[in-house]
């Protein structure tokens, strides 16, 4: 079972592993447009737990300007363990 801690919304979701966090980070308020990585809409920051998450994508490499704190939500998923992340 893995964990997603919302900083922004100080809440906690219990998740199986390699579950999408997109439904939960859409429920607790991160903007979503597109939902296929190219918008941007759902750039989350990642606190702790990155090692946790799947590996980046093309989709993420092209947009985003920090790999090593920034994920779109739409195009990850938590392995394990826990993730915190902040929007």
């Amino acid at each position: 079972m893995a964990k997603l801690v919302i900083v922004s919304t100080q809440e906690e979701f219990d998740l199986p592993d390699n579950a999408e966090i997109a439904p939960i980070c859409e429920k607790a308020g991160v903007p979503f447009a597109c939902t296929e990585g190219v918008c941007g809409t759902c750039v989350i920051e990642v606190k702790e737990g990155m090692e946790n998450l799947s590996e980046f994508n093309q989709a993420e490499a092209d947009f985003l300007g920090d790999l090593a704190t920034e994920r779109l939500a739409c195009q990850c998923t938590i392995r394990k363990g826990s993730v915190t992340i902040k929007f």
